[in-house]
């Protein structure tokens, strides 16, 4: 399951409207090589579900995710922070035994 804060949830939907999309627009999450610390995360808005996603539903918001980002994102929580610190979407991720320090790149 990868699931989503409040803030998150409220950010996603504001975008959503900001750039124009339609609610067929889902969040897609991805997992792929690069970043400081090996592995980065990819997101996005797409229309299109694959015969490879898996769909998880959080508060409204429809998360897509291929099998093979899966493996690295299970338990994940998406979030946002806007503060004076914020570093605008983080994830949370319980499987990342390092990450950078912007947050960005992760290894398992």
């Amino acid at each position: 399951m990868i699931s989503v804060t409040d803030k998150a949830k409220e950010r996603i939907i504001n975008l959503r409207i900001e750039e124009g999309k339609s609610e067929n627009h889902n969040i897609r999450v991805s997992v792929k090589g690069g970043g400081c610390s090996g592995l980065m995360y990819d997101l996005g808005f797409d229309d299109q579900i694959n015969s490879v996603d898996q769909v998880f539903e959080d508060k409204g918001v429809k998360i897509l995710v291929d099998k093979k980002s899966l493996l690295y994102l299970l338990g994940t929580t998406l979030d946002f922070s806007d503060g004076l610190n914020g570093k605008g979407f983080q994830f949370i991720n319980p499987n990342a035994s390092r990450t950078c320090g912007c947050g960005e790149s992760f290894s398992v």
